[in-house]
């Protein structure tokens, strides 16, 4: 297993076109870790940089311990003992499964091409098929032989380019899934390319989110969800209620109470009190803050009510669990639950 190491990296496509701006990053061997930033923001231009498919303009990349890219050094992309999955699978039309698997594996003799051939399959739940087309496979089905044909080598690090974006949200579901068990039971390093909230927090164990070619935050996906560096991020990772607020004493006063704060800053402090949505609940109109609900999106499995607050510009966002029994034009009361955090 190895770590990677990104110092520094920057990257333009021109004087006024700065992509990377001297990014950093992290990653422990072992690691799926999401790099997780609306479009434009760099995440695909720093995949092609650790893939050695575009030079960087300054700064370094190490897998373990090996600097692939830095002043100086540029390795070529066959010397770097990388797989990727690209998008869509992008798998050979005119080879077999098993050879689409086997392609990296020129190295080694014939029976030891068969072997890790049909042992990848078996890893990606494809055992069997490896005498089929590619064109006779589903899209999930491409995609995970793409994973195989990536770990089929033995790669340092795994890179993975938006790989579920062509599938139906049903199958997404359940590739992912897929592949994050086999990346676990290689041990293999990854770095997963998404703008995909939902797939990066239920996915990967890191999430670097990224915003103007830096990483804004870097944590586990509860430490990113729970505690947002800012309210861009907050918004960015998730549902997310912002409201006034004045802090004092562990506190905040804000328009839906006194809420107590995760973390107390010094002093008498405003700023935006962050919330998510699974903390707020209907009550009776009798109970704390008021508002009027204007919108109710049933899900299935839960439903967001949009209440306008009493004191509030801005509605506010409630997830409610099962049946929804308010409607527009109701009026309710609400309660927040837990804690919540102040950014000055």
């Amino acid at each position: 297993m190895t770590d990677v190491q990104i110092a520094g990296v920057s990257k333009s496509y021109g004087p006024n076109a700065p992509v990377l701006r001297g990014l950093d990053l992290s990653v422990p061997a072992g690691t799926l870790a999401a790099l997780l930033g609306p479009s434009g923001c760099g995440k695909t231009t720093l995949l092609r940089i650790i893939a050695g498919f575009l030079h960087a303009d300054a700064g370094t990349v190490t897998v373990g311990g090996r600097t692939l890219c830095g002043p100086g050094v540029h390795l070529p992309p066959e010397a770097r003992r990388i797989g990727i999955v690209p998008q869509e699978g992008a798998l050979f039309p005119h080879l077999s499964v098993a050879r689409n698997v086997a392609f990296g594996l020129s190295g080694r003799d014939r029976a030891a091409r068969r072997a890790r051939t049909e042992e990848m399959l078996e890893l990606v739940g494809l055992g069997g098929y490896g005498d089929r087309m590619p064109h006779e496979l589903s899209g999930g089905q491409q995609q995970r032989i793409a994973l195989a044909r990536a770990l089929a080598p033995q790669p340092e690090l795994v890179l993975l380019d938006e790989p579920f974006n062509a599938l139906d949200s049903g199958l997404r579901t359940g590739v992912r899934a897929d592949v994050r068990a086999a990346l676990r039971a290689t041990g293999a390093t990854a770095l997963l390319v998404t703008h995909d909230q939902q797939e990066a927090l239920s996915t990967a164990d890191l999430v670097a989110v990224v915003r103007d070619g830096r990483v804004a935050q870097c944590g586990t996906p509860q430490e990113v969800y729970g505690r947002p560096v800012d309210p861009w991020t907050a918004r960015f990772v998730g549902d997310a209620v912002l409201v006034p607020g004045t802090a004092d004493s562990g506190t905040a006063t804000t328009p839906l109470g006194r809420l107590p704060l995760a973390a107390a800053p010094a002093g008498r402090t405003e700023g935006a009190v962050l919330l998510r949505p699974e903390q707020l609940r209907l009550a009776d109109t009798a109970a704390g803050p008021q508002g009027t609900v204007t919108d109710v999106a049933f899900y299935g499995h839960d439903a967001m009510v949009t209440v306008t607050v009493d004191g509030l510009e801005e509605p506010v966002g409630i997830r409610v669990a099962g049946p929804v029994s308010v409607r527009p034009g109701q009026r309710t009361g609400i309660l927040v639950e837990g804690e919540a955090t102040l950014h000055p």
